[in-house]
């Protein structure tokens, strides 16, 4: 394996570091400050579009989709260390228009949309005019076992009808949200994994309710939200079925693929960039009679940073290398590695670097907090580290067998 970056590479690299220092470091409280506090749903902060205009103009855009036209024509490995990069502040993967869950959803239309699809679809999402949101998770199942999906996409002549109850629809509160993919059974009687169908469904569609958006840890991530929505007999033509039924099982699965390699190198940039607040703010302050820098446990705490945020990236750059050489299905072991890995990884890094702030790291005057609060919740977004364990181990020993 060589996971020495190519020229190009090289090159978006400079460009991104270039762009994040000269326009995302310097906005960043801008963007949480344009927020509406009293109605963060009602509006995008005017500096995303801004900054979104100058991503395109700079052609730090759509850098996702391998094996595809409408992307940069990166493979996953090389995609990956640019994921790195715009993890380091949250909004960012945003103004490049690489951020999930549009990423995952571009992917599944590119694969699978009609030409129709495509282009009412695809297109505007692919020049960021419009967003869209994923709704799998149910509150009434366990939905980390995907085959426990309860809502039903039922064919109706030229139609199909959907009812259900989704939460977790990341992105459903964003005002621009207007397209949903969204996950139920077709037929029960199927063989388990045969069941589930996904299907787009428009938000303004009648009988799409979005009930309510639910918070992590305090965090409302407004104006693109975690929404729970209510499907009572939406009605979609057939045509927005995708691939066909019974494949929603066979979509989610490549879908998540890509989308866990992007996870982690943006929670592998998130580490980076708390270990660099941590080494900044060491070397500031004095406690005890010597800079904090000094101590000793600080400095495994570094040691161990370092040594671990190197593990994980070699990890996920590995399963990056195997997802183009030969294919997900082969790296379907290393994928749920890096998905165990990055996080518990991040999450150690963070929590040390808050421990070094003392009580400004747990306020909104550190990055730090609310970095450690979206990464707690990778460790349920593409499914529970158990789920993760329990695949590892069955891989593991079926060696022996």
């Amino acid at each position: 394996m060589n996971f020495s970056y190519s020229d190009k590479v090289v090159e978006l690299q400079k460009k991104l570091t270039e762009f994040m220092e000269e326009y995302i470091y310097p906005n960043e409280q801008l963007y949480h400050d344009q927020i509406d506090k009293n109605d963060p749903f009602s509006n995008i902060p005017p500096i995303m579009e801004e900054l979104k205009e100058k991503a395109k103009q700079a052609g730090l855009w759509n850098l996702f989709l391998p094996e595809s036209e409408y992307g940069a024509g990166l493979t996953n490995l090389e995609y990956a260390p640019l994921c790195e990069i715009m993890g380091r502040v949250h909004f960012a993967p945003e103004v490049f228009n690489c951020a999930a869950p549009d990423t995952g959803n571009m992917e599944v239309l590119v694969r699978y949309g009609t030409e129709e699809d495509k282009e009412k679809w695809l297109k505007p999402l692919l020049n960021g005019e419009i967003r869209s949101c994923f709704s799998m998770t149910e509150p009434d199942v366990a939905s980390s076992d995907a085959t426990n999906i309860q809502a039903s996409i039922v064919r109706d002549g030229d139609e199909y009808v959907i009812n259900g109850t989704k939460w977790w629809s990341s992105g459903a509160g964003d005002p621009r949200c207007k397209i949903a993919i969204v996950m139920g059974k077709n037929d029960p009687t199927a063989p388990k994994h045969e069941q589930q169908s996904m299907i787009l469904v428009p938000l303004d569609s009648p009988g799409v309710t979005i009930k309510r958006v639910t918070t992590v840890f305090g965090y409302d991530h407004a104006p693109h939200g975690h929404a729970e929505i209510e499907y009572n007999n939406v009605r979609v033509p057939a045509s927005n079925m995708l691939w066909g039924e019974g494949k929603g099982f066979a979509i989610a699965q490549g879908r998540l693929g890509p989308g866990r390699i992007h996870h982690c190198m943006r929670t592998i940039g998130a580490a980076e960039r708390a270990l660099e607040l941590l080494c900044k703010r060491v070397q500031e302050r004095t406690a005890f009679g010597k800079k904090i820098a000094e101590q000793g446990v600080v400095q495994e705490w570094i040691a161990e940073a370092r040594i671990d945020i190197e593990q994980a990236r070699l990890l996920t750059l590995k399963a990056a290398y195997m997802m183009d050489t030969v294919g997900n299905k082969e790296a379907k072991g290393e994928i749920a590695m890096i998905k165990v890995v990055a996080p518990n990884m991040a999450l150690k890094v963070i929590d040390r670097a808050i421990q070094a702030f003392g009580a400004a790291g747990v306020s909104q005057d550190t990055p730090l907090a609310a970095s450690w609060a979206n990464i707690r919740t990778l460790r349920l977004a593409d499914g529970p580290d158990e789920v993760h364990k329990r695949a590892i181990a069955r891989y593991e020993l079926k060696k022996y067998r």
